[in-house]
């Protein structure tokens, strides 16, 4: 038994945090498909109708088709902050459901890996559903459009995996999540291209986009959607950023989590 648990440990604990979402699943399913409905029908047909009255194009396509990645990219970021901030406090300090299973076979860092897990089979199935109804609106087509789906998972564990090592790194919550949400979530939805280049903005503050996973994931999903021109050096870059990033916070949490469950 404790060789299966050191084996599949991971899948065990994001199995166990699946389950404790069931509770939530209809306001979940509600919330994936109504966000990218009021999202798509809001700022891709209702601001996108006025866009195209006023400068035609952007990117050299019409505006929903422009923005449609960037708000399936953005959404899934800006959730997974709601997902790795007060679950993983509680996992350590309300309800403390970490400190069971450390109790058994399982190792942390297959608990911090198993809770990113979940995560992650969560946002896929946010992602495709996005995706599905933004084909639905002909807002992208099928074929590489899909790609959008893991670009989109990438990015929000590019935010995600640093945000869980952080929040599990806090021994009580004060205005921490509060700040993040005000100081980093929104400066990276309103500044990071996705509502219009990235170019266009002022120079001082298109260093928030190239710090951003909403600006690397969204100019990757923009390529898969429509094939947005870009060089191949910046493309490597934004798979490089993404990546590194998940890396990092993955191996922070496994320290953090080894170090809490412990001691």
């Amino acid at each position: 038994m404790a060789q299966r648990a050191h084996r599949f440990g991971t899948w065990y604990h994001a199995e166990a945090v699946l389950r404790s979402m069931r509770a939530f699943i209809v306001p979940g399913l509600l919330n994936a498909v109504g966000q990218p409905l009021l999202y798509i029908i809001a700022m891709g047909l209702g601001l996108g109708a006025l866009v195209g009255n006023g400068v035609g194009t952007v990117d050299g396509v019409d505006y929903l088709t422009f923005v449609t990645p960037a708000l399936l990219v953005s959404t899934v970021v800006m959730s997974v902050s709601g997902e790795m901030t007060y679950p993983v406090m509680a996992g350590f300090k309300w309800m403390r459901t970490y400190y069971g299973p450390a109790a058994t076979g399982l190792r942390p860092a297959q608990i911090a890996a198993g809770h990113l897990l979940a995560v992650v089979i969560r946002f896929v199935v946010q992602c495709t559903i996005f995706w599905v109804i933004a084909v639905a609106f002909g807002a992208t087509s099928l074929g590489w459009s899909v790609l959008m789906v893991p670009i989109g998972v990438l990015a929000a564990t590019a935010f995600g995996a640093p945000l869980q090592a952080y929040a599990a790194s806090l021994e009580g919550e004060g205005f921490q999540f509060s700040f993040v949400q005000r100081f980093i979530v929104m400066p990276m939805f309103l500044f990071s291209g996705t509502f219009f280049p990235l170019s266009v903005m002022p120079v001082y503050l298109q260093w928030i986009g190239w710090l951003s996973p909403v600006w690397h994931g969204t100019q990757l999903a923009r390529l898969a959607s429509y094939g947005a021109s870009g060089p191949g050096w910046l493309i490597a870059v934004h798979v490089l950023v993404l990546v590194a990033a998940t890396l990092a916070g993955v191996m922070w949490a496994r320290r953090v989590y080894t170090r809490r469950l412990t001691s």
